[in-house]
């Protein structure tokens, strides 16, 4: 029994394909091919719906239905004429010439931008599509040689267009649209660099992107350097600054407070909800690079004759975050800290033991310990939590491993160690 492989379709450059001829069913040059308009939308490959170009020194738009093939160095119609009125975009229409080419793109799976030297279209499913990107020096040197020789020019960095997110904000037909479906799974800290990597515009619509999902938005704010963090809030009004603040872990919220200036700080705290107002209120008092302005006041802390069931049954319905949940802290009934149990040593606990019985003694700082005192402490017990304690032992927060790195670590360092490499 043979079985044969359905042949690859065959790639065409945009490059090759804009700027050459226009012809009518019989060869006869019509004009010239400008552009080529693809619809965005929900299919993984946006087909190509048309050809916009100049005839008769107008600029015109020839469907996609009334095109016979699309070549590299012409596009053929099935018609003797075309339509010569005045071409207008509708919406989600978009000029892969004049919006995508040589602009900034988001490859998704590698969380960094590209450029895009050239675009790669192939016939699929009965209709030109656009399959990929060339990111490679390959495009660029297609685009100067002489055109009898580009041909030959084989592609150097195809990226598969389902990895990758075109930024739209500057086409007018899209604008209303909630762009960038594919970053939902990228990771916050991933978002953030693709934020600082980008111009302003294109971090701005990056973050309108995930806008629509608050909590992620906030995450991206939390990861965000405080001088981009600024530059991507200052244009907000007092709400919508107290909207993200909101959502953020409350040691992230009171960095952030502090740097808005100051005649915009207590307006902004003032519209922030109940607790979290009082929890930045109280980190703001602090200086932010010791313990006291480097923990968060989310932690579990529960009463020494608590039983491991009833701990465990408090942190899975905790949404205190997985870092600051690490160790589960024990008090007196004085609400003094007493002791600390590894998450993983409670759950191991036996049932019929309480709290007090199973509790190690914990390390701690001051709120003044400063950044070198945390992560001496941190390294010689192999803390990833460290809790803060005030002069009555009653615990004030937690400087969680995260805080303190990036504290230390250079700043854009995630750059530094090659996210953003070239291809």
């Amino acid at each position: 029994m043979e079985t044969s492989l359905a042949p690859q379709p065959r790639l065409l450059h945009l490059s090759l394909v804009a700027g050459s001829d226009l012809l009518d069913r019989s060869g006869a040059k019509l004009g010239r091919v400008d552009d080529l308009v693809v619809r965005l939308g929900e299919e993984e490959y946006p087909p190509v719906i048309g050809v916009l170009a100049s005839v008769a020194g107008r600029q015109v738009f020839v469907r996609s239905e009334d095109v016979e093939d699309i070549a590299q160095s012409r596009v053929t119609l099935r018609a003797m004429r075309v339509d010569v009125r005045p071409f207008e975009r509708r919406a989600q229409e978009v000029l892969l010439k004049k919006d995508v080419l040589d602009r900034q793109l988001i490859n998704v799976d590698g969380a960094r931008l590209v450029r895009s030297n050239d675009i790669e279209l192939a016939r699929l499913e009965g209709w030109y599509r656009v399959v990929g990107v060339d990111v490679g020096v390959r495009g660029l040197l297609r685009r100067i040689m002489p055109r009898a020789l580009a041909g030959t020019v084989g592609t150097s960095g195809f990226l598969d267009w389902a990895s990758v997110e075109p930024f739209t904000g500057h086409v007018p037909t899209v604008r209303l649209r909630v762009p960038h479906p594919k970053l939902a799974r990228l990771h916050p800290a991933q978002l953030a660099d693709l934020v600082e990597a980008a111009s302003h515009s294109e971090g701005e619509e990056i973050l309108g992107a995930v806008g629509g999902d608050p909590e992620l938005e906030a995450d991206v704010f939390e990861e965000l350097e405080a001088g981009h963090q600024l530059e991507f809030i200052e244009d907000r009004s007092d709400e919508g600054v107290a909207d993200v603040l909101a959502r953020m872990e409350a040691d992230d919220a009171a960095d952030l407070v502090a740097d808005l200036p100051e005649e915009r700080r207590e307006e902004v705290v003032r519209l922030l909800p109940l607790v979290q107002r009082r929890r930045v209120r109280a980190l703001l008092g602090y200086d932010p690079a010791t313990a006291g302005g480097l923990m968060s006041p989310e932690y579990i802390c529960m009463y020494s004759h608590a039983t491991p069931a009833e701990a465990v049954d408090r942190v899975r319905t905790s949404r205190v975050s997985a870092e600051a949940v690490a160790w589960i802290y024990v008090m007196n009934t004085h609400k003094r800290l007493v002791g600390a149990i590894a998450l993983v040593d409670l759950v191991r606990a036996a049932p019929q033991t309480t709290l007090d019985e199973i509790a190690g003694v914990p390390q701690r700082v001051r709120p003044d310990a400063d950044l070198e005192e945390i992560a001496r402490l941190m390294t010689d017990y192999d803390l990833t939590v460290v809790p803060v304690v005030d002069d009555q032992e009653r615990l004030l927060g937690v400087v969680t491993v995260d805080d303190v790195l990036e504290l230390i670590l250079p700043r854009g360092w995630r750059r530094q160690f090659g996210l953003f490499g070239e291809e």
